[in-house]
This record gives structure tokens, sequence and C-alpha cells, in this order.
């Protein structure tokens, strides 16, 4: 059908570069797994560099000798097939990677939050002051149970970006695995019990809301994050600093990429002099989901 004399038919051509066209099509988002975020202003480019660097492979072997690239497309599917199988990397991730480059760009808004305390931190009511007590004497990051559950479920999820997004996936990969293995249970009426994050690990994830605050602020310290719990009426959750504007966007495009079902719409922070923290409370289906209320009473820090 081929010949090495470079003189195709028009349909021949045409084949050719629609499967080039084929080749492109999910070897970019591959690419773009292992390449470091590329961002200029708030607008994230690596997808668009990984579409640069597979068209550049495309038209190499187009260079080298056209027919090549059937094969090409045949080893790309291959590939396809053999990573759908294992649960690595699907025709449907294909297709994720490319939404979530629109989502991050263009979609994703952010939504600051007033931070009162951090401006105004005398204003703490005094009615709180043993809780915030009760809270910090049961935060515990250096236990070997807390650390050794913290670096095993830090591993469970995102891997395949590690290379791209660093330790903000191993800080997704435990907020992920708690929130869906975490269960409410309430304390006895009339009297507030903290539980330390050895007896949620030990009770199978179970507690209210400042147990899953000491719980996911504790495991996510042990691995190196900086965290906080956020005290407001009616509830308790943490946060993880992200550290600067540069680092909170790449912690956005990570989020938006990773917890894309639903697509994320909106990232709620809060922010004082430069310094970024993120709401990674259970009641949110991501990490920088919406807070349930202003009202902050206490901030809770080691």
């Amino acid at each position: 059908m081929f010949n090495r004399s470079e003189t195709y038919t028009a349909a021949q051509r045409s084949l050719l570069y629609i499967a080039a066209i084929l080749v492109i099509i999910p070897l970019a988002p591959y690419i773009n797994r292992f390449i470091p975020l590329i961002q200029i202003g708030d607008r994230n480019f690596d997808l668009v560099i990984s579409l640069a660097l597979a068209f550049l492979i495309a038209r190499l072997i187009l260079w080298i000798f056209k027919p090549l690239i059937i094969p090409a497309l045949a080893v790309v599917v291959i590939v396809l097939l053999w990573s759908s199988f294992k649960k690595e990397y699907t025709f449907s991730d294909v297709y994720s990677d490319y939404k979530n480059m629109v989502w991050r760009n263009w979609i994703t808004r952010d939504e600051k939050q007033p931070d009162v305390l951090n401006i105004h931190p005398e204003i703490v009511e005094t009615g709180m002051a043993k809780t915030v007590k009760g809270i910090r004497s049961k935060m515990d990051y250096k236990d070997s149970v807390v650390r050794n559950f913290a670096v095993q479920h830090s591993l469970d999820y995102f891997q395949d970006y590690y290379t791209k997004y660093g330790q903000d996936v191993r800080y997704l990969s435990l907020f992920k695995y708690i929130r869906e293995h975490f269960n409410y249970v309430p304390d006895p009426k009339r009297d507030e019990y903290f539980a330390t994050p050895q007896e949620t690990i030990l009770n199978g994830l179970g507690g209210d809301c400042d147990d899953h605050a000491i719980l996911m602020a504790s495991c996510l310290r042990s691995i190196g994050g900086i965290t906080r719990i956020v005290i407001i009426k009616g509830h308790a959750y943490p946060e993880l600093y992200c550290g600067d504007k540069k680092d909170f966007e790449e912690m956005k495009s990570a989020i938006v990429q990773l917890f894309d079902d639903p697509p994320v719409k909106q990232i709620y922070f809060h922010e004082y002099d430069g310094q970024y923290w993120i709401n990674m409370d259970y009641t949110a289906v991501h990490p920088g989901g919406p807070y349930l209320n202003n009202d902050v009473l206490a901030v809770v820090d080691w």
C-alpha cells in the first residue's frame, strides 16, 4: 500500500495525517502527567506544551518514514488498552485530562472567605478557651499509629501525578481516603469528647466533626503538611496551608484535575498577608470546598 518512494496518493496522505492526529490526541495528555506544572499568570499551559511535544513526535515519525505512523498508532492504542485493563490510564482519562484543562483555565473560580481572626485575633470569644485547649491537647502527629496510617493512605491515589504535583498528591490522596471512609458518630449529649487521632483510627474512622478535624490535621502534619483547625459556629474543620499565591495555584490545579467527579467549579480559601489556606473538611466533596459558615470563633494551631 505504501512505498519508500514518498509518492503517495491524496487518499494515502490523508490516511497518514489522520493516523498522526490519532497518535497526538492520546499521547499529549499522557506526556502531560510527567511534566511539571507550567503557569503563566493564572493560566496553565502544561497541556499545550504536551500537545506541542506530541505533535513534534508525530512529525518526526512522518519525516523519517511516513508509514511508520501506522504502527506508532497501533502502539499507542495497545498501550492505552493495556493501561485501561490495569486501570492505570484509560480512554476516559484522556477525555478527563482535556476537560480538566478547560476547567482549570476558564471555569473554576476562587472564592476568598473572611478570615477575621487573622486580622483581629483579640476577638476570640472567651468561652472558646476550654474548647481550644481540649482540641489542642488531642492533636498528635508524632505517634507511630498516626504516622503509619498517614503514610499508607497518602499512597492510595493519584500516584501517576506525583511527578507533576509533588507532595500535594500525598495530601490529596490522604484527604480522599479519610473522607471516603469517615463516618459521623455524635458525642454523648451534654458532654463534649475529643478523641485523639489514634483513637479515631482504631475506632474505624468514626467520630464527630472535631474528631475528624483532629485526625485530618494530625495525619497531614505527620507527612509534612502545615495544618490548623478552625472552630466556627456549630462545627470544626481542618485547613491545610498551601503557601503563597503560586503554591496555591498549583494546589488548585491539582484539585481540579484529580477531583473531577463532579467537576470543581469553585475553590474556597482563607488568605491573609499572602498566606493561603484551604478547607479539608469531610463536608465538601473536594479539598477547598465551601465552608459551612463564616462565623469563625477560634483557630487552633500547633
